[in-house]
């Protein structure tokens, strides 16, 4: 990660035209802290940087969701990078964005007493649905281990990839839970 690809655009100047390169990052990385005051954080700058990058709509919002899952399951079952104890820290969070337009989102984590697959709860459970949310909206996704005991939980996103089955039961005409969550953050 780390690599940038230029981007061109046309800046006016007393009425002569002047192309302006700008970085734009194809990549990005960000400590977030160990809990939940930093997922809306997260949520904001991966929204901000993969509409700037041009990718649709419907990939940014399965994006942004998926890194929400990642988040909150890393800060519920996992430990701070670097800690032995679940409490302040940090996870990292980080997403990528290949040349061929495939958006692979990461989150990791100091590791955990399990380890991180989809569930089966109950029809009145209040959690445990995240993986298979993100098993509907990603290509595919996975679990790397390192040998100093971080655990790294990666999505790989493409346009068009989401399950329909999934995508009829969530989606409401009209209404952008993106920009929901994101008015949910602001008030905090």
């Amino acid at each position: 990660m780390g690599a940038f690809t230029p981007w061109r655009g046309a800046k006016e100047v007393s009425g002569v035209a002047f192309v302006v390169a700008q970085e734009v990052p194809t990549s990005s990385s960000m400590a977030v802290p160990h809990g939940p005051a930093g997922v809306g954080q997260a949520r904001h700058r991966m929204r901000a940087e993969l509409r700037g990058r041009g990718l649709s709509d419907a990939v940014v919002d399965d994006a942004v969701l998926i890194l929400s899952e990642l988040l909150s399951n890393a800060c519920r079952h996992g430990r701070p990078l670097g800690r032995t104890e679940i409490g302040d820290g940090d996870v990292r969070a980080a997403w990528e964005v290949d040349p061929a337009g495939r958006l692979t989102v990461e989150v990791t984590d100091g590791g955990g007493p399990t380890r991180p697959v989809p569930a089966t709860p109950s029809v009145t459970a209040r959690g445990g649905r995240g993986l298979n949310i993100i098993t509907s909206l990603a290509e595919e996704w996975g679990v790397r281990d390192s040998t100093s005991g971080e655990v790294t939980v990666w999505v790989l996103v493409t346009e068009g990839h989401r399950h329909d089955d999934f995508s009829t039961r969530v989606a409401v005409p009209g209404l952008d839970f993106g920009d929901t969550f994101d008015a949910v953050d602001d008030l905090s």
